[in-house]
């Protein structure tokens, strides 16, 4: 069986065509720049073992011409991989936002489209992009399965204890305003690969989704109790352009005694704080370098990613009674050995050391990072999101 994977955005249509007899990908690629002057897809085929790209610049108006174009460069004579595009059963859509409306993985139906539509408040960024890629993909793919795995579902089992805010009660109860988490996805999978891994379903572990975006999660026995992301996905650990956990009074500061606007507030927080706002530098791999040269700022705002990351591994291992692992993913997760070290430093009261040289000599797998015999294990696990949006898709729809 053959799953497409899709993640709209507002100008973008990520995709991965993954064969799920062998959970390897067959084509990948990218379109950009939707709605502009020129449009560009980035294509990638996988066969027997070599990668072939493809690059195409042309007007791409909207997502129908940008997904269709995508279809034809699968069957190509040239670059396909398959021969019809009715060898796609199904299309699995990444959704950003859930709520407490779709707590699992669901085949879209209009009454979904629906629902999604209702929830496009919570998530105006995403929600609306992430359909506009589900009513493409049912006109390009129509004999295919459209099914919807949101980034929110997985943290649906988190309590109420936990995902209530301290405001009254009709705020929640008429607005739904609580935590809700994302990148849901990443952590399920990471969290499964754990679990396999330490032989122990009822391990107490502690996830670290390390990207440009960032959030951890306390899961136990495989189920998440507490996530760093809240209503939205600007709280918990301090981000490439987003501040993460701030003290109210400030946006109160800002807009009562510096005349600061709604807007204005929402754009200094999302887009030019966190590392950006500190470094004035968004990729870790350039603040990384600058803090190597010397750089006052990068030094400072190193210490700070990994001084939150430690103030939320140490709430987690209370949250959960314990922390059997500590698994590090995605970008920065996977690839950041300086930050790694950071989090690991003087946290053996938890069982928590690393291995300079296990880290260094790492694989490509689940690599396992602490010194021998130490309490608890600290992994590094590739995160794998598509495969984990096809597989929840294979599951709903075979």
């Amino acid at each position: 069986m053959n799953i497409l994977v899709i993640n709209a955005g507002s100008s973008s249509i990520k995709y991965q065509l993954i064969d799920m007899n062998t959970e390897l990908p067959l084509s990948s690629g990218i379109v950009e720049r939707i709605g502009l002057e020129m449009g560009l897809i980035k294509h990638k085929t996988f066969t027997n073992g070599s990668e072939e790209k493809t690059v195409e610049e042309f007007p791409i108006p909207d997502h129908g011409v940008g997904l269709k174009r995508v279809a034809e460069l699968l069957i190509d004579e040239k670059v396909g991989v398959i021969s019809d595009p009715s060898e796609i059963q199904a299309v699995g859509h990444r959704l950003v936002h859930g709520a407490e409306t779709f707590t699992e993985t669901v085949e879209i139906t209009d009454e979904v489209k629906a629902k999604v539509k209702e929830l496009f408040p919570l998530a105006p960024l995403h929600n609306p992009a992430n359909l506009i890629g589900v009513e493409v993909a049912e006109k390009v793919f129509p004999n295919a399965k459209q099914v919807g795995v949101f980034d929110t579902a997985f943290h649906q089992s988190i309590p109420e204890k936990a995902f209530r805010y301290a405001l009254p009660e009709k705020f929640y109860t008429e607005m739904r305003i609580r935590k809700y988490g994302f990148h849901g996805t990443s952590h399920k999978y990471i969290t499964e690969k754990a679990i396999e891994y330490l032989g122990n379903p009822d391990a107490k572990i502690v996830t670290l989704h390390l990207g440009n975006g960032a959030s951890m999660a306390a899961v136990k026995a495989g189920v998440c109790v507490d996530t760093t992301m809240g209503m939205g996905p600007l709280s918990g650990l301090i981000m490439g352009t987003r501040s993460g956990d701030i003290d109210p009074a400030i946006i109160f500061y800002l807009a009562n005694q510096k005349g600061y606007s709604v807007e204005e507030i929402s754009d200094l927080l999302n887009k030019e704080s966190g590392m950006k706002g500190l470094t004035g530098l968004t990729d870790m791999r350039d603040i990384e370098k600058a803090y190597r040269e010397g750089d006052k700022d990068s030094k400072l705002a190193l210490e700070m990613y990994a001084y939150r990351a430690k103030q939320y591994v140490g709430s987690y291992a209370s949250a959960m009674n314990g922390v059997d692992a500590l698994v590090f993913t995605a970008g920065i997760g996977e690839n950041d050995t300086h930050i790694r070290e950071m989090v690991c430093e003087d946290m053996d009261y938890l069982g928590i050391t690393w291995d300079a040289q296990k880290d260094k000599n790492r694989n490509d797998g689940i690599h396992e990072i602490n010194v021998d015999g130490a309490k608890v294990k600290v992994l590094i696990i590739p995160t794998n999101e598509e495969l984990e949006i096809a597989k929840q898709s294979l599951a709903l729809v075979k």
